[in-house]
């Protein structure tokens, strides 16, 4: 245990085993979501999308399609305002995407116009019906082939398709170089991944003659939906109710604007009936985002005893036809690239560019996984080079408590470290015995955030508030902003909620994904609901906990009111503990003192003054052994171990889930989930020929938990799940050079990529001979 804090030995729901409190409504079939919801007299809804990466749309003919039976109406781009939107409201040339774009096309599966019908069936077959006149231009594919002079243009007035740039720098980078005794330059490529939501894009939308629109949707962030919904409607926000109360996943790809919502909306308008519109699986590959692919440059600089002196990267991401999340990817996967590391000089330059292909956007990592899988096997072969060990050599650059990364971070907590002695050991007691021919163990070191300082939505609400109602049996209502996507959030929030005002988990009843009855949230994104939406939660829950004991203080006589607590639902005076009375009857006291009003408590959470990027960071290491097929390149996981510092953890069993499920993401980002595109199109958008790792495929999971206390996180907690997405990549590569001495610098690892190398390998041992 690296720090501790005093609070932490009273606890008493918190740093338990909690089962999630959705967990059997989704086991037994009841959790209703999006495709689930019917209405009376609802439409289904299909979109027609482009074949061409990049056209004009000339003319859309849907006379053949209206006269069919069933059929009750079709829209297209001049059906809308045409409004341009985009998540980066504060920027607004940033803000570039028509969901139904009137004159252009820019991507194969762009959505081009939509159809209602009575069925699914007969709106499908109307597509076929339905004739669109294109001018088609060139396209381009690749960010280093759109930048060159005389490339074709994807948005007007957009220099060599330029989308946005990121810069940032610290320190002596120059003097660095000069100082290093060791310069390493490598370049590297990491492709796109697919979210692959166990739900795919759905929507709900009932338009009422009152002018009224709600919409049952499969988002992360129902507030955002809302707000860019009145935007592109011309509504306003409050007339427009947005619900999204199971979530079949996210992973960064739910919460922007996409066709289902707003198609089902444009729909349910023109023909005053609810419409559904539930993307096939063909629709999320081709017609959603994807992780960003980005191409790395990177050089640097070392002592010869191992110490970071400077470092400078260069990227060129793949932005595809929009910009969505892009620009924040581009600056994090800079960030990122310095982490977890103390460096004497950094320097990071990144370019975004448009292409004619499925728009990049953020997804698990947010960018870092990319950089750390340049980063990491980098330093693995620096480390090599100069015949350091790899743990100790990272260790030595480190972060730690205490630690300001120059101009962007402060690092609070970190049990870095610890981490490092915990992968030390298990890599030692691994090679004790020796490995069988063709196995090898690799590691990597990362930090995530806990939740972004940004405000690019250029909203006035707080970034997480929460309102708590206790009601005169003592149950308590819990009212979130925050978006539950099967990561936990409403368990985690119960915990702090139930541990806050001294009840049990099952005393609290949590609302959340509704915008009429919720709280403005924004959303899941970056790993922020345990510490953002956490620290209004709890400090709702202190304001209604404190008025309690207000009328248990006169009730009780007592001088001061912080001689009293709450604890499984007995209030008491501290030092007293058998003294005091149940929590219910406390709850009717006070509402008895209170003319029949009820305990409603308060609380948000806006970060100021916390640097440029998060309130905390979490840090961790991924160990994984690997065995490789050298005739055919396959790779087998067959051992892991992973060291997490998560702070204080809310729910272990929230915790072990979020771990293993960023393993599996991460290992399928490493060696499997492959995206190749000829001319804009996509090869493999289906489950057969996109490979994801499976659960025969998986190795043990063991986890360490490093128990640290983050001071600006609810009882001392911080991101736990998303971060591990980061540093798996690189601990496969690092393995596979550990057991054939070969260099893999492009994601993911493919067999053929190894057998290469492998070749080359032994060619140029035979030349040496």
């Amino acid at each position: 245990m690296t720090t501790t804090s005093l609070a932490k030995e009273k606890l008493h729901v918190i740093n338990t085993h909690v089962h999630n409190i959705d967990g059997i409504a989704k086991v037994t079939g009841r959790a209703t979501y999006s495709f689930d919801v019917k209405l009376p007299g609802m439409l289904y809804g299909k979109i027609l999308r482009s074949p061409h990466a990049h056209a004009k749309i000339i003319s859309i003919d849907a006379s053949k399609a209206l006269a069919m039976n069933g059929v009750k109406a079709v829209v297209t781009g001049k059906d809308t305002l045409g409004v341009k939107q985009g998540i980066w409201r504060r920027f607004n040339e940033l803000c570039d995407e028509q969901i139904l774009p009137i004159d252009k096309v820019r991507y194969i599966g762009e959505p081009v116009c939509a159809v209602a019908a009575i069925t699914e069936e007969i709106a499908e077959k109307a597509l076929d019906f339905i004739d669109v006149e294109y001018d088609v231009l060139d396209g381009v594919f690749e960010p280093y082939e759109a930048m060159k002079k005389g490339a074709p243009e994807l948005h007007e007035g957009v220099e060599r398709n330029i989308n946005v740039t990121r810069h940032i720098e610290w320190g002596d980078v120059e003097g660095g170089f000069e100082k290093a005794d060791y310069i390493r330059e490598d370049h590297f490529f990491c492709g796109g991944q697919a979210h692959m939501c166990m739900e795919t894009r759905s929507a709900v939308a009932s338009y009422t003659p009152e002018k009224k629109l709600t919409i049952w949707h499969s988002n992360q962030s129902a507030y955002y939906i809302q707000a860019l919904m009145a935007g592109v409607l011309g509504m306003r926000e409050g007339d427009i109710r947005v619900i999204a109360q199971y979530v079949g996943g996210g992973f960064g790809g739910k919460f922007e604007l996409d066709g289902a919502v707003f198609c089902s909306s444009i729909l349910s308008m023109k023909t005053f009936r609810p419409v559904k519109v539930v993307f096939s699986r063909e629709e999320d590959f081709i017609a959603s985002k994807r992780r960003t692919p980005m191409h790395y440059w990177v050089r640097t600089g070392v002592s010869k005893d191992g110490t970071f002196l400077a470092r400078e990267s260069r990227v060129v991401s793949n932005g595809g036809a929009y910009t969505g999340m892009g620009a924040t990817a581009l600056y994090l996967t800079g960030f990122f690239h310095s982490f977890p590391y103390r460096w004497g000089g950094y320097r990071y330059d990144g370019y975004r560019v448009y292409t004619n292909t499925l728009p990049s956007t953020s997804m698990r990592g947010f960018g870092a996984p990319q950089a750390l899988f340049c980063s990491e096997q980098q330093l693995e072969w620096i480390a090599k080079d100069l015949g350091l060990d790899p743990v100790e050599m990272r260790r030595k650059n480190g972060h730690y408590a205490g630690y300001e990364v120059p101009g962007q971070a402060f690092i609070a907590s970190c049990g870095l470290d610890e981490a490092f002695t915990i992968m030390q050991d298990w890599l030692t007691k691994k090679k004790a015995g020796g490995l069988p021919p063709n196995r090898g163990l690799g590691f990597s070191a990362a930090g995530f955030m806990s939740g972004g300082i940004f405000n690019w939505f250029d909203t006035p609400y707080s970034f997480s508030s929460a309102v708590v109602t206790i009601n005169q049996d003592a149950t308590v209502e819990l009212h979130i902003g925050a978006t539950e996507i099967g990561q936990g959030s409403n368990t985690t929030m119960a915990i702090i909620a139930a541990e806050t005002l001294g009840v049990k988990v099952e005393d609290i009843k949590v609302h959340s994904g509704d915008t009429d009855h919720c709280p403005a949230d924004l959303g899941a994104w970056g790993s922020r609901q345990t510490l953002m939406t956490g620290n209004a939660t709890k400090r709702a829950c202190e304001d209604a906990k404190h008025q309690l004991l207000e009328f248990a203080l006169a009730k009780m006589g007592l001088n001061i009111v912080y001689d009293l607590d709450i604890a499984d639902r007995w209030v008491h005076i501290v030092a007293r503990p058998e003294r005091g009375m149940p929590f219910e009857e406390l709850v009717k006291i006070a509402l008895r003192g209170k003319d029949g009003q009820r305990i409603v408590g308060r609380g948000y959470y806006t970060p100021h003054r916390k640097g440029m990027i998060s309130p905390a960071y979490s840090y961790m290491l991924q160990g994984v052994e690997v065995e490789i097929d050298p005739e055919t390149g396959k790779i087998d996981l067959i051992d892991s171990l992973t060291a997490h510092d998560c702070g204080t953890p809310i729910n272990h069993l929230g915790l072990t889930g979020q771990l293993e499920g960023a393993f599996s993401m991460a290992a399928g980002y490493g060696y499997l989930e492959y995206m190749p595109y000829e001319d804009g199109k996509l090869m493999n958008p289906n489950l057969v020929d996109y490979k994801m790792i499976r659960a025969t495929e998986m190795p043990p999971v063991p986890i360490a938990e490093i128990d640290t206390y983050e001071p600006e996180g609810p009882y001392g907690a911080k991101e736990a799940g998303e971060g591990l997405t980061n540093p798996t990549a690189a601990a496969i590569g690092n393995a596979i050079f550990n057991a054939l001495g070969i260099q893999i610098k492009e994601c993911p690892i493919r067999p053929h990529m190894i057998v290469e190398a492998l070749r080359e390998k032994a060619e140029k041992e035979k030349v040496g001979k």
